[in-house]
């Protein structure tokens, strides 16, 4: 009789033992750093319903793992697929998450329902019954590679600069600032503009919205689109963009009574409790193929014309809800950031703005409902005092990650970066400072056509900035251009700026720890140098010519080599005329290498460790 137990006993563990290795086996493969998009079933409603989808309901999920846990807030879907559908009604709720560990996850998801319970505390109001509501799948390895986001993890803010949060290698930004108003698109569910401008002080605008022709050609098969062939246009932008090495595209995701009042995620500009599902899901497509590119989403949330429209620049009920819709929908993704607005704050030419409060309330607010920590940056006013006055007040608040800067006067970019840079490592608070539109404002980087070799954008603002510890540079297209902020539809007027613009990229990646260095310009004898430096180890040097000019090395002991990176044509490290220093002293750099095709140069002076 034991021997029949202990067997019976026996075929019982093993019995569950293979069901439990069934069950592990059964569970759905996800890989890491790849968006999970999990779907509930629930009451049918409509984005019209009287009690309200977005409002009257609230989607929680849980995911958690052995080392990590995270609240993620799901949102109301319609059909599940309305991308494609362009339905409005249904019963499904979704949620999405980018997982960054492997190994098996576990989540659950809650529903409730009550007045405004969108707004209101996590587990308030009335429970109601979801299908799927929990369950769990298994993560592995990404299989992405290059500078897909899939291949390397989530972007963060580290000490002033993007980082990857897992690999700790650091990331620098180029790209486009314009059109800001690229979400003004004609392919998109909804999308139209509410009226055309031809004001003085903004682009002027008609009735046509982007259509993105000329980037046809760019599209490839297997790219995505939707509804039988829609999207193609944009996502053969951003081939083009990304083709260019480019890895950031700014975007508007309101303008209600801005300049281009073409884009907005709501059912009707209007109202602001209502959002539109399916234009929504195809703005998704997009971003995710920003993703797989190793394209930043520079997510602008308002203009300077509507900063006061929801709640009067409170973060009250309409804001929140906007910011919790933004973020349950396109929060998971790995690289992005939010901006608070253009030109934020009061100037003589927007007197109607938001204050330091209320700066610092929505700020505090993204980062309470964002589970992912992405940056949150200010854009600036173009000079001062208006840009002052409205940082003065926030530097140092250390939930703003830093600022989208904005400088009308290319000449003076450099001393702005580092004004900054400086004023906010004095409050105690490192900040990113992006180097985002340069004026003037009715200038701003023209076509390659009227500017080849874009002389003082690559001097003073691409090397300018970034030499000065600027976290990135992207490239605004003026308002009174032929193809300007609003109306480009094709990024190759700009093609050599976007040349240019890598090969500061590359030397970047390739040759500095920047995120390392400090920006001292003193220690070179020409005003118009700048100097990138690691004191005692390594110095990016960047002179306006081919002149001979001197380094201070005096304190510092050691061998440095010399070599040049050509602005013009990029490519691999030049010697010029000498090819070391001794330090200790005042010691000249020589001069660069003789090139009928090149007369601005960097300087890479490195201490020889042998």
């Amino acid at each position: 009789m034991f021997k029949y137990r202990l067997l019976c006993l026996m075929l019982v563990i093993v019995i569950s033992s293979c069901k439990e290795e069934t069950k592990t086996q059964e569970l759905v493969e996800y890989q890491k750093y790849h968006t999970v998009t999990l779907s509930f079933e629930g009451p049918e409603t409509s984005e019209t319903a009287s009690e309200n989808p977005f409002l009257d309901y609230r989607l929680n999920v849980k995911f958690k793992n052995k080392n990590s846990e995270y609240s993620v807030r799901g949102f109301y879907a319609a059909d599940g697929n309305a991308a494609e559908t362009s339905a409005n009604s249904g019963k499904i709720w979704q949620v999405r998450f980018n997982p960054e560990e492997e190994g098996e996850w576990q989540y659950t998801a809650q529903l409730f329902k009550g007045d405004s319970i969108a707004l209101k505390a996590e587990n308030s109001g009335e429970t109601m019954e979801v299908t799927n509501a929990a369950g769990a799948f298994k993560v592995v390895a990404s299989d992405k590679k290059g500078k897909d986001f899939r291949a390397n993890g989530r972007l963060v803010n580290d000490n002033g600069y993007f980082r990857f949060k897992e690999s700790g290698k650091y990331w620098i930004k180029g790209g486009a600032d314009s059109p800001e108003n690229l979400l003004g698109y004609e392919d998109f569910d909804g999308t139209y503009r509410m009226q055309s401008s031809s004001d003085d002080g903004e682009a002027k605008t008609n009735d046509t919205i982007h259509r993105y022709v000329p980037h046809l050609q760019d599209w490839k098969a297997g790219d995505p689109t939707w509804q039988n062939g829609k999207g193609k246009g944009l996502i053969g932008a951003l081939n083009y963009l990304a083709s260019k090495n480019m890895n950031v595209v700014y975007f508007l995701t309101n303008n209600i009574n801005g300049d281009g009042k073409d884009v907005w995620p709501y059912v009707n500009p209007d109202d602001f409790t209502r959002f539109d599902v399916s234009k929504l899901d195809q703005w998704e497509i997009v971003f995710e193929y920003m993703q797989t590119n190793g394209i930043l989403m520079h997510m602008v949330l308002q203009e300077t014309e509507n900063e006061t429209m929801l709640d009067g620049g409170d973060t009250g009920p309409m804001r929140q809800l906007y910011l919790h819709e933004l973020v349950a929908r396109f929060g998971h993704h790995l690289g992005m950031n939010f901006n608070l607005g253009e030109e934020n704050g009061y100037a003589e030419f927007t007197p109607i703005s938001q204050y330091d409060e209320q700066r610092r309330s929505m700020t505090s607010f993204i980062k309470k409902i964002d589970p992912f920590n992405h940056p949150v940056l200010l854009h600036t006013h173009s000079h001062e005092p208006a840009r002052g006055d409205v940082l003065d007040s926030i530097v140092g608040f250390k939930e703003l990650d830093g600022i989208s800067l904005q400088v009308d006067k290319r000449e003076g970019v450099s001393e702005v970066v580092a004004e900054w840079k400086h004023k906010a490592r004095e409050a105690g608070h490192e900040w990113m400072v992006t180097m985002d539109e340069i004026g003037m404002w009715h200038t701003g980087a023209r076509s390659d056509s009227l500017d080849g070799n874009h002389d003082s954008l690559r001097r003073y603002v691409l090397w300018g900035s970034l030499l000065s510890g600027a976290a990135g540079v992207e490239w605004y297209f003026g308002a009174h251009n032929k193809y300007h902020d609003l109306n480009t539809e094709d990024w190759r007027t700009r093609n050599r700026l976007w040349e240019i613009t890598d090969y500061a990229l590359d030397f970047f990646n390739n040759y500095i720890p920047y995120w390392e260095m400090i920006a001292e310009p003193a220690l070179i004898n020409a005003k118009a140098a700048y100097c990138l430096n690691k004191p005692g180890e390594i110095y990016a040097v960047y002179i306006p010519d081919s002149q001979e000019y001197t380094i201070n090395l005096t304190g510092v002991e050691g061998v440095f080599s010399v070599k040049w990176y050509d602005t013009l044509r990029g490519g691999k490290l030049q010697e010029g005329s000498i090819k070391s220093v001794i330090a200790g002293s005042v010691q000249s750099m020589g001069t660069p290498p003789k090139s009928i095709n090149s007369k601005e140069w960097v300087a890479l002076i490195q201490k020889n460790n042998n």
